[in-house]
């Protein structure tokens, strides 16, 4: 099994929603997690892993890991090219390098050429840009690619937004 999580912030909460589903070509979720956290620390510029990450945590005790092969997160894993750490890398070492992390990102850290790879879907010319550990980055890339849906966002990974930023 696979997941996916997403977290929107409000002022003084956070809500994270996850996604649970059997394959990378899956249609729909098996699960829906969610789970609201109050209070969150402050945004921290170039630490925001340290806001995101107790978010991704309260889903994940939620879950049993042991069924769960490959964790999809709204970001970077690494940052740029000396290897620095984002929120899947720093979520990664959390889980005790178990379980591979993959990140999906929307927009281009100029910094990152090595630790990324660009996947186009659809018919759009923007690609996502995928970050992984814990698995080679060609396989996480073509893993995003093979997800269901004709559009730049996989069908789930759309709806997981949706999710997400639903009151």
């Amino acid at each position: 099994m696979i997941a996916a999580f997403d977290v929107y912030y409000y002022a003084n909460k956070a809500k994270a929603v996850g996604i649970v589903f059997d394959h990378w070509t899956a249609q729909t979720p098996t699960d829906i997690l969610v789970e609201y956290i109050t209070p969150i620390a402050d945004y921290e510029p170039g630490a925001f892993y340290k806001r995101e990450l107790p978010c991704l945590l309260a889903l994940i005790n939620q879950l049993e890991l042991n069924n769960i092969n490959a964790i999809v997160v709204d970001g970077y894993v690494l940052l740029d090219d000396t290897g620095k750490f984002g929120l899947g890398a720093y979520l990664y070492e959390t889980l005790q390098q178990k379980i591979p992390i993959i990140g999906v990102a929307k927009t281009k850290y100029l910094q990152n050429t090595q630790n990324m790879c660009e996947v186009f879907r659809g018919q759009s010319i923007n690609p996502l840009y995928v970050s992984s550990i814990g698995m080679d980055i060609a396989q996480a890339a073509q893993n995003i690619q093979n997800m269901f849906g004709n559009y730049r966002i996989p069908t789930l990974l759309k709806h997981l937004d949706t999710l997400t930023k639903k009151p």
